[in-house]
């Protein structure tokens, strides 16, 4: 990707990011309309997750990145600390590389 592109399209975030307060003005969203863009980051990030562990030329990929967002996953619901967790995934990913 050009320099010219990666400029263009963070100018064109920037105005669209203008452009939403200028038409929103001074008045203040509704609490449901906040609710609902505070759950917009984990849902994308959630879905770019998926696409980039199982998406590879529109085929499902099963592979080691699976089993390392897979434990990832288990690790983050059971509440362990960020770090951890990253640890893990990295750690089931590269065995089951080296086991493949």
């Amino acid at each position: 990707m050009s320099w010219a592109a990666i400029l263009g399209l963070a100018a064109g975030a920037y105005a669209f990011k203008v452009f939403g307060l200028m038409a929103m003005g001074p008045r203040s969203s509704s609490a449901r309309a906040l609710r609902a863009v505070a759950l917009l980051p984990p849902a994308l990030l959630c879905a770019l997750i998926a696409v980039q562990t199982f998406g590879a030329e529109r085929a499902l990929t099963i592979d080691a990145r699976t089993a390392g967002v897979t434990v990832g996953a288990v690790a983050a619901w059971k509440r362990a600390p960020f770090v951890v967790v990253i640890v893990v995934a990295a750690a089931v990913t590269a065995a089951v590389r080296a086991l493949s």
